[in-house]
């Protein structure tokens, strides 16, 4: 994975929109705790649902922040600061914290994962 490009990926991401797309969506102990030295554990977790969004975008400065306009509402994610375009054709996003361990993972297929 390499640091985000936003014009890559905001590129990736029209290139998804309008069509049945399987998303993985992921947050890790730590993605929101850490920060707050609240001790609270916290995590989210989707994958393989298929959505289908109007519009996607990119936003922030490192760590970025990606929104999925849907027909009823919104799928979004932050603190993503790598990417991946795969062999495959699918987005792979990741927040990495400061120790490089995974605090958010978003990503986007035609196919399931």
């Amino acid at each position: 994975m390499q640091l985000i490009e936003q014009v890559s990926v905001q590129e990736a991401l029209n290139s998804f929109a309008k069509q049945p797309v399987y998303i993985h969506l992921e947050t890790t102990n730590g993605a929101y705790a850490s920060h707050h030295n609240t001790g609270m554990t916290v995590g989210a977790f989707i994958r393989n649902s298929v959505i289908h969004y109007e519009h996607g975008k990119i936003t922030g400065n490192n760590p970025y922040r990606i929104g999925l306009k849907m027909e009823h509402g919104w799928v979004y994610a932050e603190g993503l600061t790598h990417y991946e375009l795969d062999n495959k054709g699918r987005l792979l996003l990741a927040g990495l914290n400061d120790e490089g361990k995974l605090a958010v993972a978003f990503q986007l297929s035609k196919e399931p994962f």
